[in-house]
């Protein structure tokens, strides 16, 4: 087991604080990619030309993410640090000055903002969420489900429509079906046209809980298992 780091846009976070994303998909790293491809270019040549299988392919990929079932992930997103009596938001006070703590953007929606800082930069301690990992896939980016893609942060609205939670605040992602919507999601963090490059990509199931990792236990309990 090993506690890593994860990178997470605001409208991603309102959604882990909302219950609503217990899923997330990361492309496979086109070092990772290129390596295979020289895997299968030497399994080629001593198979008498037979290319190895998708299903190679993915347990290739499989053995090499970092990521596996039974890690935590510390949730990093953009932040600023400044004085702890600032706003009346939720906040993590610094271990070095407790004059001094971490405001979130996700958080913030009013006027005086502050100078926000990349998620890249935030300090394990600052970080307020942690990702128990349950379980870890290889596939293609098009191989989500309907649920799948509801566990992504997709929601239903009233009107039947799907969209990714707090729309209003900017995201658009408005369709007919939760995989649409989810699509639209990925495009506005990845760049246009990388849905229908189709790309190898890990999907991390998680059970999300609001704390730091540091003041966490390093699993879970299983339900029902309490002393109450």
């Amino acid at each position: 087991m090993t506690d890593r780091p994860i990178l997470f846009s605001a409208p991603m976070v309102r959604a882990l604080l909302a219950g609503t994303k217990t899923q997330t998909r990361r492309a496979i790293p086109e070092a990772m990619q290129e390596s295979y491809s020289n895997y299968d270019d030497w399994c080629s040549n001593v198979s008498a030309g037979v290319p190895t299988s998708r299903q190679w392919e993915r347990e290739f990929y499989l053995e090499r993410i970092r990521i596996q079932p039974g890690d935590r992930l510390w949730c990093r997103e953009n932040h600023a640090i400044c004085p702890r009596t600032a706003w009346a938001l939720p906040k993590t006070v610094s271990p070095d000055d407790a004059d001094f703590a971490a405001y979130y953007q996700a958080d913030f929606d009013r006027s005086g903002k502050p100078r926000w800082k990349p998620s890249i930069h935030m300090p394990r301690w600052a970080s307020r969420l942690t990702l128990y990992v349950t379980d870890v896939r290889v596939e293609r980016l098009k191989d989500i489900s309907e649920d799948d893609a509801r566990a992504e942060g997709v929601v239903q609205r009233p009107d039947g429509w799907f969209t990714v939670i707090d729309v209003q605040r900017g995201m658009t992602g408005a369709a007919t079906h939760a995989v649409d919507s989810y699509a639209m999601l990925w495009e506005s963090i990845n760049g246009l046209g990388s849905w229908t490059q189709n790309p190898w990509v890990a999907a991390y199931t998680f059970v999300p809980v609001l704390g730091n990792i540091d003041t966490l236990p390093a699993t879970l309990e299983p339900a029902g298992d309490s002393d109450a």
